[in-house]
Protein backbone atom coordinates (compact mmCIF):
# COMPACT_ATOMS: atom_id res chain seq x y z
CA UNK A 1 0.00 0.00 0.00
CA UNK A 2 1.56 3.39 -0.95
CA UNK A 3 0.44 6.73 1.44
CA UNK A 4 -0.47 10.13 -0.21
CA UNK A 5 2.66 11.24 -0.35
CA UNK A 6 4.23 8.67 -2.31
CA UNK A 7 1.87 8.64 -4.97
CA UNK A 8 2.23 12.48 -5.26
CA UNK A 9 5.89 11.98 -5.32
CA UNK A 10 5.26 9.80 -8.24
CA UNK A 11 2.67 11.96 -10.01
CA UNK A 12 4.60 15.68 -10.03
CA UNK A 13 8.45 14.21 -9.20
CA UNK A 14 9.15 11.12 -11.37
CA UNK A 15 12.22 10.12 -11.84
CA UNK A 16 14.11 7.21 -12.35
CA UNK A 17 14.46 5.59 -8.87
CA UNK A 18 10.86 6.40 -8.31
CA UNK A 19 9.13 5.12 -11.36
CA UNK A 20 12.23 1.63 -10.89
CA UNK A 21 10.24 1.26 -7.27
CA UNK A 22 6.89 1.70 -9.06
CA UNK A 23 7.89 -0.77 -11.86
CA UNK A 24 9.17 -3.01 -8.96
CA UNK A 25 5.51 -2.81 -7.36
CA UNK A 26 3.58 -3.26 -10.59
CA UNK A 27 5.90 -6.44 -11.70
CA UNK A 28 6.02 -7.76 -8.10
CA UNK A 29 2.95 -7.18 -5.51
CA UNK A 30 -0.05 -6.42 -5.62
CA UNK A 31 -0.59 -2.41 -5.25
CA UNK A 32 -3.52 -1.31 -2.62
CA UNK A 33 -4.66 1.97 -2.27
CA UNK A 34 -7.10 2.95 -0.02
CA UNK A 35 -10.78 5.35 -0.75
CA UNK A 36 -8.92 7.81 2.13
CA UNK A 37 -5.35 8.01 0.13
CA UNK A 38 -7.00 8.43 -3.47
CA UNK A 39 -9.20 11.03 -2.12
CA UNK A 40 -6.40 12.96 -0.24
CA UNK A 41 -4.77 12.93 -3.15
CA UNK A 42 -6.95 14.50 -5.16
CA UNK A 43 -7.48 17.09 -2.52
CA UNK A 44 -3.85 17.75 -2.34
CA UNK A 45 -3.07 18.29 -5.98
CA UNK A 46 -6.33 20.45 -5.82
CA UNK A 47 -4.79 22.67 -3.49
CA UNK A 48 -1.29 22.83 -3.86
CA UNK A 49 -0.63 21.69 -7.70
CA UNK A 50 -3.90 23.71 -9.17
CA UNK A 51 -4.32 22.44 -12.80
CA UNK A 52 -2.74 19.01 -12.48
CA UNK A 53 -5.71 17.38 -11.77
CA UNK A 54 -5.73 15.79 -14.56
CA UNK A 55 -2.54 13.98 -14.26
CA UNK A 56 -4.24 12.14 -10.69
CA UNK A 57 -6.55 10.45 -13.75
CA UNK A 58 -4.11 9.45 -15.70
CA UNK A 59 -1.88 8.13 -13.60
CA UNK A 60 -4.39 6.02 -11.73
CA UNK A 61 -5.24 5.08 -15.20
CA UNK A 62 -2.13 3.66 -16.14
CA UNK A 63 -1.59 1.81 -12.52
CA UNK A 64 -3.00 -1.88 -11.68
CA UNK A 65 -4.28 -1.59 -8.34
CA UNK A 66 -6.62 -2.82 -5.78
CA UNK A 67 -8.87 -0.33 -4.50
CA UNK A 68 -10.29 -0.92 -0.86
CA UNK A 69 -12.75 1.46 1.20
CA UNK A 70 -11.82 3.28 4.62
CA UNK A 71 -14.75 3.26 6.42
CA UNK A 72 -16.04 6.90 7.48
CA UNK A 73 -16.23 5.18 11.43
CA UNK A 74 -12.85 3.58 12.33
CA UNK A 75 -12.23 2.06 15.51
CA UNK A 76 -9.79 4.32 17.46
CA UNK A 77 -7.28 2.94 19.63
CA UNK A 78 -5.50 0.52 17.60
CA UNK A 79 -2.41 2.45 18.04
CA UNK A 80 -0.86 6.31 18.44
CA UNK A 81 -0.09 8.88 16.00
CA UNK A 82 1.05 12.25 16.44
CA UNK A 83 -1.31 13.67 13.03
CA UNK A 84 -5.20 11.99 13.44
CA UNK A 85 -4.72 12.60 9.53
CA UNK A 86 -2.38 9.57 9.27
CA UNK A 87 -4.54 7.46 11.36
CA UNK A 88 -7.40 6.21 8.56
CA UNK A 89 -4.46 5.38 6.32
CA UNK A 90 -2.50 2.82 8.19
CA UNK A 91 -6.66 1.65 9.87
CA UNK A 92 -6.94 0.60 6.79
CA UNK A 93 -3.64 -0.67 5.76
CA UNK A 94 -4.40 -3.02 9.19
CA UNK A 95 -8.08 -4.34 8.17
CA UNK A 96 -7.20 -4.94 4.40
CA UNK A 97 -4.26 -6.56 5.86
CA UNK A 98 -1.74 -5.30 4.13
CA UNK A 99 2.08 -6.41 4.35
CA UNK A 100 3.96 -3.26 3.65
CA UNK A 101 3.16 0.39 3.71
CA UNK A 102 4.90 2.69 2.22
CA UNK A 103 5.24 6.33 3.25
CA UNK A 104 7.19 9.34 3.16
CA UNK A 105 5.67 10.57 6.41
CA UNK A 106 7.98 10.97 9.57
CA UNK A 107 4.76 10.29 11.96
CA UNK A 108 4.25 6.59 11.16
CA UNK A 109 8.70 5.82 12.01
CA UNK A 110 7.61 5.68 15.78
CA UNK A 111 4.60 3.44 15.59
CA UNK A 112 5.59 0.20 16.20
CA UNK A 113 3.06 -2.88 15.12
CA UNK A 114 3.60 -6.08 13.69
CA UNK A 115 1.72 -5.89 10.32
CA UNK A 116 1.67 -4.14 7.96
CA UNK A 117 5.62 -3.20 8.31
CA UNK A 118 6.00 0.32 7.52
CA UNK A 119 9.03 1.36 5.18
CA UNK A 120 10.26 4.36 3.60
CA UNK A 121 10.25 4.58 -0.08
CA UNK A 122 14.41 4.45 0.51
CA UNK A 123 14.02 1.47 2.62
CA UNK A 124 11.96 0.15 0.48
CA UNK A 125 14.59 -0.01 -2.57
CA UNK A 126 17.06 -0.70 -0.14
CA UNK A 127 15.24 -4.18 0.43
CA UNK A 128 13.77 -4.72 -2.95
CA UNK A 129 15.98 -2.70 -5.61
Amino acid sequence: MLDTNVLLSALLFPGAKMDAMMNYIFSNHQLVLSSYVVEELESVVKRKFSGREIAINNLLMMMSFEYVYTPSKIESGLFDIRDVKDYPVLYTAIIEDVDILVTGDKDFSDIDIEKPEIMSPAQFMERFL
